[in-house]
């Protein structure tokens, strides 16, 4: 097994093929006049959603292609559905294309068009919800993004599965979730990581 050890912050030059290189950021190399960013992860700060209506994180930068939305513990104070929705600039509010089932004793499922949803009927007093959402770029020439969550209920037997896209005006730089109503979230904490 080999194990890389970086013992400086400073570029090494012109590297020879199959060199890293470090300066806060890796680069590979395939030629010695070639070389690629590969972005590290990063990871937001955490929010923690009491009392919160549109809980949000921008700054997004132009570069990430892919970003991971984990959810725990998340409810409401009322029976709203929860979305995700994203933008540039501003929050785009139409335009989602896809469904969201929640499982139980028999199945229930939903078509969003207002933001990216998450289960069917899961936003209620009672209702809480864990699980990743993730969001991977299709094409960057139309902005296209396509979405998915998988999650599931602690306080009852059910499972929460999501399906969308979405071609946005801009380069994406925020995300928020969001209940379609006038609920706020009563307990529950989010964040997001980003990679390029």
């Amino acid at each position: 097994m080999s194990i890389l050890v970086l013992t400086s912050d400073t570029l090494i030059g012109t590297p020879a093929t199959g060199n890293l290189e470090y300066n806060g950021q890796f680069y590979g190399t395939d030629s010695a006049s070639s070389r690629a960013q590969m972005q590290r992860l990063t990871l937001g700060s955490s929010i923690t959603l009491t009392n919160q209506t549109a809980p949000e994180f921008t700054g997004i930068p132009s570069w990430v292609k892919k970003i991971t939305i984990s959810v725990s513990g998340l409810s409401t104070n009322g029976s709203g559905n929860y979305l995700i929705q994203s933008g540039s600039g501003s929050y785009e509010t139409s335009g989602y294309l896809g469904a969201s089932t929640t499982t139980a004793a028999s199945a229930s499922t939903n078509n969003y068009t207002t933001g990216f949803g998450i289960g069917n009927g899961t936003g209620s007093t009672a209702s809480v919800i864990h699980g990743i959402a993730t969001m991977v770029l299709v094409n960057s020439s139309t902005n296209t993004w396509a979405f998915s969550f998988v999650g599931g209920n602690s306080d009852t037997t059910r499972a929460v599965f999501s399906g969308a896209s979405k071609a946005f005006t801009g380069t994406i730089d925020r995300i928020r979730f969001y209940v379609d109503g006038t609920q706020f979230f009563d307990a529950g904490t989010i964040n997001i990581l980003y990679e390029g």
